[in-house]
């Protein structure tokens, strides 16, 4: 007897850990972006809000790629298409993540604006 919907392999098996080797880049690159290095001096010169304002519609944009890809994958397992379980409950995972981060963000400007309208001028 097989694994579980194709999982017992070692295909799945390697399947499972390129893409939890695909998480630990992006949250690598996730720390990278926190911690602000020598190329960060180099971006900010340039116009502030431009860069800002593009790199929010992007992160968003991307957030909305990883749950459109979630949601695919998930009618993909309804309809059969789909038979590799892990790869659909990661996918659902790292939507969720993805989304408390923007949720975080989020709350951490609007936070920031409700400081700022709330100093004396």
């Amino acid at each position: 007897m097989s694994g579980v919907g194709g999982i017992g392999g070692a295909g799945g098996l390697q399947q499972i850990m390129a893409l939890r080797q695909q998480i630990i880049d992006r949250s690598q690159l996730l720390q990278q972006v926190r911690t602000p290095g020598a190329g960060a001096t180099e971006v900010a010169p340039e116009a502030p809000s431009n860069g800002f304002t593009s790199a929010l519609k992007s992160a968003l944009d991307d957030v909305n790629a990883v749950q459109g890809r979630a949601s695919a994958l998930s009618e993909g397992y309804d309809k059969g298409e789909v038979t590799d379980i892990a790869k659909v409950m990661l996918a659902r995972q790292e939507a969720g993540v993805a989304f408390e981060a923007t949720l975080q963000v989020r709350n951490k400007l609007l936070s920031a604006y409700q400081d700022i309208m709330r100093m004396g001028v």
